[in-house]
């Protein structure tokens, strides 16, 4: 009897490790370094600029002379990539810096493994600084989309002198209250499986998840997540998406919005399940002034989902005086 039981309390980790070693075999994809992905992820303009003692995946383009330079922060597991559509619209008229944010992309992770909001915060303060945006002759417009749209706030709430106008897209900010979370998210956010995930990687996973964020998932490509797929793969990513998502917590400082005075376009995809379009609402009630764009047929990356109509609506805002 003894036996027996011995064997039915040990049978199922047993076959838990089997299947886990059956999964990493069968979709294994170690990290990679970042100098096998710089040739198709960071050609010209790319540069690696020193930031807080990280080399930063950093591209300024347009005219160096603009005294307000637009400042685009991606979300997470994205990269600077994700705003190519903008750029490509503004960078004749505006400069625009886009970065892979530490933990995402080729800048990879922070050291000491702190992926707290006030880290971040502190990092953009350091990377303003390095390019040039000094709260006197030149400070900056800034934009973020999901986690940073979450930092672009709090920075503006930490360093106003550094931010004149906001741009949220779909941004965070306040208690979770999505209908549909990818399932790369699910997985980086389950104790154990995240773990597993480090080693192994299906495509078809990365897949899923850039189309569960679209409004339209047949605008989905397969370059498209190669990208997603590639990038993620970078030395260290995985294991900080792992942590940004233990360090989350939802809805923190909520309550400071409406401190927020300075101009601010509020843009929002109308079938975003992740961050739904009542939190584009909430923001407009609570930023006195704002002002509130929704795109009915885009989802959570409206801005790289439909870059066209959705860089028209920037582009009107940052003519206003």
């Amino acid at each position: 009897m003894r036996r027996i039981l011995s064997w039915l309390l040990v049978a199922p980790v047993a076959l838990a490790m089997l299947v886990a070693i059956g999964f990493v075999s069968l979709f294994w994809a170690p990290d990679r370094p970042v100098g096998a992905l710089k040739a198709r992820w960071a050609a010209p303009p790319s540069a690696f600029v020193e930031v807080a003692g990280m080399q930063v995946h950093l591209r300024d383009q347009g005219p160096r002379d603009d005294p307000e330079p637009l400042v685009l922060l991606h979300g997470t597991a994205d990269s600077l990539h994700t705003w190519t559509g903008w750029v490509e619209a503004l960078k004749g008229a505006r400069r625009v810096v886009t970065l892979d944010l530490p933990g995402f992309g080729l800048t990879g992770p922070f050291a000491h493994d702190d992926y707290s909001m006030a880290r971040y915060v502190s990092f953009m303060q350091a990377l303003l600084a390095r390019i040039g945006v000094d709260g006197r002759k030149v400070r900056c417009v800034l934009a973020g989309n999901s986690f940073g749209g979450n930092l672009a706030w709090r920075v503006a709430l930490a360093h106003p002198e550094l931010v004149t106008r906001l741009i949220l897209v779909d941004a965070g900010g306040y208690a979770a209250n999505a209908t549909s979370i990818p399932i790369g998210f699910r997985v980086a956010m389950t104790p154990g499986i995240n773990r597993v995930m480090t080693w192994a990687l299906p495509r078809g996973l990365i897949e899923s998840s850039v189309k569960n964020v679209y409004g339209d998932p047949a605008r989905v490509t397969p370059a498209l997540v190669d990208r997603y797929y590639e990038l993620a793969l970078r030395e260290g990513n995985r294991r900080a998406v792992a942590l940004r998502f233990a360090h989350l917590r939802p809805g923190e400082m909520a309550e400071r919005i409406r401190e927020l005075t300075l101009p601010t376009l509020i843009l929002w995809g109308g079938r975003d399940r992740l961050v739904p379009p009542g939190n584009a609402r909430r923001f407009a009630a609570d930023i006195r002034g704002s002002e509130l764009k929704i795109f009915e047929n885009l989802g959570h990356v409206p801005h790289e989902e439909d870059a066209r109509v959705t860089v028209a609506a920037v582009a009107r805002f940052l003519e206003k005086r």
